[in-house]
């Protein structure tokens, strides 16, 4: 059963930094896409961060380059989202997302293309 448990989330002043954890279980990384959606009240889901399965190649969101960096820990299955100059505009619910054995890279997946998601953890972020 693939489960993806998001940690790390809170209350931080704009200017600082946090760092999302996404415990997985019962998949590879090799065989998934794995990623990160955010949620702000009122917003439709967006696509913050992803590695495609295969090759790792990495997929930010405009709104966030230069200040966001995804990564894996494989040996303890586990992606990381750090995120660095915050502001308030990043406060969401972010979601730990995987998609299993899929076709191309996962810039092209839309939220409706992923089948597992987390339970979401929530980043507010103070002016």
């Amino acid at each position: 059963e693939v489960q993806l448990v998001e940690s790390g989330g809170g209350l931080v002043q704009a200017g600082g930094s946090l760092r999302l954890s996404c415990a997985a279980s019962g998949f590879n990384f090799d065989d998934y896409h794995i990623g990160w959606f955010r949620q702000a009240p009122g917003k439709e889901r967006e696509g913050v961060s992803c590695i495609s399965s295969r090759d790792g190649s990495l997929y930010y969101a405009d709104s966030v380059k230069g200040r966001f960096t995804i990564s894996t820990d494989n040996a303890r299955n586990t992606v990381y989202l750090q995120m660095n100059s915050l502001s308030p505009e990043d406060t969401a619910v972010y979601f730990c997302v995987a998609e299993p054995f899929p076709y191309y890279a996962c810039s092209g997946y839309g939220p409706s293309d992923y089948d597992y998601w987390g339970q979401g953890t929530q980043v507010t972020v103070s002016s």
